[in-house]
């Protein structure tokens, strides 16, 4: 089965079909089948968006796309400094 790869909103929007599903007296086994995902999957979904409005998840996303930037920015600043630092020593 090929994976999919869903946004914030559709994530989001699975969850409340789910949770309407269940107020109707589904059991969650049914409700996770009719969004079409797994178990995990679904467990993993709402640990991570469970609860959140639309807006919030969107925020969640751009906030960790900015930390990973910052991160590898600061990975290659690092390799810079310690570039420098060996060749003001005169190691090369």
């Amino acid at each position: 089965m090929a994976r999919k790869h869903f946004t914030a909103e559709q994530i989001i929007g699975k969850l409340r079909e789910a949770e309407i599903l269940l107020s109707q007296g589904k059991t969650q086994e049914q409700a996770i089948r009719a969004i079409g995902v797994t178990g995990n999957t679904y467990y993993r979904w709402r640990k991570e968006y469970g609860g959140m409005k639309l807006d919030q998840a969107k925020r969640l996303k751009d906030l960790e796309a900015e930390n990973m930037r910052l991160k590898r920015a600061v990975a290659e600043l690092t390799v810079d400094n310690q570039i420098l630092k060996e060749v003001s020593k005169g190691k090369f």
